[in-house]
């Protein structure tokens, strides 16, 4: 009976340990910052300078489900009185895969998404075509305060399908993480 009640005292309070632990770690990350693309004109790249933000709702501590924007915007030498600008904005979905402990340091992360991207040209005439948009990367956020974290590098491959032909795009981002 004394072996019974003891096991009983020894769960009871592991119980609350199991509880405490679902809080370690981080539920939502929202990221902002410096975005810079090289876009696919066929085989020629152009730098495009951008934001990027970010919100990742974390459904477990290692996966998350994230939701991300970008705008990039070149301004294109043409003759005069005529300038040419080009924006790309994308809008992608879908899963993040990080430990999202409340202790770590350093977190490298991966993420994959899918969604669509709208590409515009204006000058002379306007154009604008919106297709198909993935991102597949990953990164290094690294904790410099409880609620921050300074994401050091974020690498992607952005392949894009516009006008029935396929970009293979690329970006790098700088930033922070809020939490």
């Amino acid at each position: 009976m004394r072996k019974l009640l003891f096991s009983m005292i020894i769960m009871a309070c592991a119980a609350s340990f199991s509880f405490a632990q679902s809080d370690d770690y981080n539920k939502v990350d929202i990221y902002a910052g410096f975005s810079h693309a090289r876009v696919d004109f066929g085989g020629d790249f152009e730098g495009f300078n951008g934001v990027e933000g970010a919100v990742t709702g974390n459904i477990s501590r290692y996966i998350g489900l994230k939701g991300d924007y970008a705008f990039h915007y070149k301004n294109f030498d043409a003759p005069a009185p005529f300038e040419v600008n080009a924006k790309t904005h994308t809008l992608v979905g879908g899963v993040q895969f990080k430990d999202n402990s409340k202790d770590k340091k350093v977190k490298p992360f991966a993420h994959l998404m899918a969604g669509f991207t709208n590409a515009r040209v204006s000058g002379f005439v306007s154009e604008s075509e919106t297709g198909f948009a993935g991102v597949i990367g990953g990164g290094v956020d690294i904790k410099i305060s409880p609620r921050v974290d300074f994401r050091a590098i974020q690498l992607d491959y952005n392949p894009t399908r516009l006008g029935g032909e396929t970009q293979h795009n690329f970006r790098v981002g700088i930033g922070l993480v809020f939490r």
